[in-house]
């Protein structure tokens, strides 16, 4: 199981970006689709996850209203479109896929930077 994320970049705050997740080989499904970010030096954490649908998202404090994740689950596709950009949101991000309700996130590939300027 590996997922590929794409779409980060470098813009200055206040932009949009729209990452993007999919498989890199051989398409699965899933229970739970995540995105996660981590800075140089510093654990992972959870920026939002979704479900089969949308009411089920959830999202880390310091991007609610900010950031909406989609997905679809049966392709295991994920994407985390990110308005109002700030400088503390600079990191790697990374997708994630949870098979079923009691397993654990796994999938992660190398990840996108995303680089915000003030």
């Amino acid at each position: 199981v590996q997922l590929q994320a794409s779409g980060g970049g470098s813009v200055q705050a206040g932009d949009s970006l729209r990452l993007s997740c999919a498989p890199s080989g051989r398409t699965f499904s899933s229970y739970r689709m995540a995105w996660f970010r981590q800075d140089p030096g510093k654990e992972r954490t959870l920026v939002a996850a979704v479900g089969r649908t949308t009411r089920s998202a959830e999202y880390a404090d310091s991007v609610k209203g900010r950031f909406t994740i989609t997905g679809d689950g049966a392709k295991s596709t994920a994407y985390l479109q990110m308005n109002s950009l700030k400088p503390e949101d600079t990191a790697v991000y990374f997708c994630a896929t949870k098979r079923d309700p009691f397993g654990t996130y796994e999938g992660w590939g190398q990840g996108t930077q995303v680089t915000v300027s003030s």
